[in-house]
């Protein structure tokens, strides 16, 4: 193994030698832990599922039983507790599909971030970025249910097209992190944003506040470089209200909508009448 990648995959087993025929086999312990993250399938990329495959009975039960006006906080409180492994007829399924779950340009139906860290990480303690589950799948699923249905033609359109950009977004930074210690992205459009950061080799996905960092750093490229600023004010004015106002206490989350509302305000400046109520609640939602 190359020099620096010796420790990114471990593993050990233990089993016993037993007579040929006998029936009872020994159980075998296996502790994984691949810090290599493979490329995620085309096809998946664009799609909800990229983050999470809503498998589990706890995640359902969690986000059903909770009001409007508390899920977000109840599903960001769930990710970064929950444990996946407790599910385990679900964990089973998984392990059973392990190898199609980790290789390159997979076909399984069950691939996703969430699940292929799970298949790379078994015995070890470590747990997938609670991004994935929350900010990624929750809000996916979130703005495909909900504001979807209620944007224009063009307003759809910048939906999908954003969806797929932050995911791919995601991919590049993290094949960039199993190449070396910096990460470095631009959009190919002057103005629309960039990323400029550091972190361990093979360690992003490891840190979930680091990874969660990285991720709100390429939302605004996504959001932009999808055509954000060419959008209808009504279509902006969704978009802006959607997010949980329970997350906007992150300071990250502000500074991703200051990020990619400077562009749309330059774009909008000379559409947006001075006593235009709908042009004044927009612009302080997207610089307060």
């Amino acid at each position: 193994m190359a020099d620096g990648q010796q420790d990114k995959v471990l593993g050990t087993g233990a089993a016993m030698l037993t007579p040929t025929g006998y029936q009872d086999r020994p159980k075998v312990q296996i502790n994984i832990c691949d810090k290599h993250v493979t490329p995620a399938p085309k096809w998946v990329v664009g799609t909800c599922p990229f983050y999470y495959r809503p498998l589990h009975g706890e995640y359902w039960e969690t986000v059903q039983k909770v009001s409007m006006s508390s899920i977000w906080e109840t599903v960001k409180k769930f990710a970064t507790s929950w444990d996946p492994w407790k599910d385990k007829k679900v964990a089973q399924e998984l392990l059973h599909r392990r190898e199609n779950l980790i290789k390159t340009e997979s076909t399984d139906s069950d691939w996703s971030r969430h699940g292929n860290f799970m298949m790379r990480h078994i015995g070890c303690g470590h747990k997938p970025p609670d991004y994935y589950v929350s900010y990624g799948y929750y809000y996916c699923s979130d703005y495909g249910k909900n504001l979807y249905p209620r944007l224009s033609r063009q307003g759809k359109a910048w939906l999908n097209k954003a969806r797929k950009l932050l995911q791919a977004n995601m991919e590049d930074g993290l094949n960039q992190n199993m190449m070396g210690d910096t990460i470095q992205m631009a959009s190919p459009t002057p103005g629309n944003g960039s990323v400029d950061m550091t972190w361990p080799q093979f360690e992003l996905e490891m840190n979930t506040e680091k990874f969660k960092e990285f991720a709100f750093k390429t939302h605004p490229m996504a959001y932009l470089d999808g055509g954000l600023a060419d959008l209808p004010i009504m279509d902006l004015v969704k978009i802006g209200m959607r997010p949980n106002i329970q997350e906007w206490g992150d300071g990250r989350t502000w500074g991703q909508a200051v990020d990619s509302a400077i562009p749309v305000l330059r774009n909008k400046a000379d559409a947006w009448d001075v006593d235009d109520p709908v042009g004044k609640a927009l612009g302080r939602l997207l610089v307060k």
